[in-house]
């Protein structure tokens, strides 16, 4: 990955960058923050909207889980995915303004992006058997719907919250890197 150095008008080099986020990773992110909202906004009020948005949602994250095993280096879970100890060590210094920057999903990043997709392919899956004859009207089945989503809705505080810490941390603003692909150079 070759790193490459812009030129600011005054002619004084900026900071070298490495293309990070793939063009597929930036779009399908984006992509279920827009469709997420809108299927919590139009939720039980309007299913005409929110059962296709609840669809294209669930084939986001089935493309997803797909280009985390074949996609570029940064995408797959093999280059984010880490145990617990890791995770935790990782919090740890963290919280102590220590800890290292990663250049894709750091392990806090990693073990986000596996319970956001785990909790949104549940949202999805009972979305689903809510339109089914078997559990059309089942209590459970809408309670657990609706605990998912505001499951859902704590992960991605605490994931805003990671990003807003850790682009201070580190002085780069991650959420430009998630629109341009590029990151600062190691």
């Amino acid at each position: 990955m070759a790193a490459i150095t812009s030129t600011a008008t005054d002619g004084a080099s900026a900071p070298s960058t490495v293309k990070v986020w793939d063009p597929f990773v930036r779009l399908f992110h984006w992509s279920l923050v827009v469709l997420f909202i809108a299927a919590f906004v139009t939720g039980d009020e309007w299913g005409k909207v929110h059962e296709p948005v609840g669809y294209a949602i669930a084939v986001l994250v089935a493309l997803r889980i797909a280009w985390g095993f074949v996609g570029p280096r940064h995408a797959r879970f093999a280059d984010f995915v880490t145990g617990p100890g890791t995770v935790l060590r990782f919090l740890r210094q963290t919280a102590q303004m220590r800890a290292p920057r990663h250049l894709g999903h750091n392990p806090a990043g990693g073990a986000m992006v596996l319970a956001l997709i785990a909790t949104i392919s549940a949202i999805s899956a009972t979305g689903y058997m809510m339109t089914t004859d078997a559990f059309w009207g089942v209590e459970w089945v809408e309670e657990a719907h609706e605990a998912f989503v505001w499951v859902a809705i704590a992960l991605v505080v605490a994931h805003v919250a990671g990003v807003v810490f850790a682009s201070l941390e580190h002085r780069e603003n991650l959420v430009r890197s998630m629109f341009t692909g590029r990151k600062r150079a190691p």
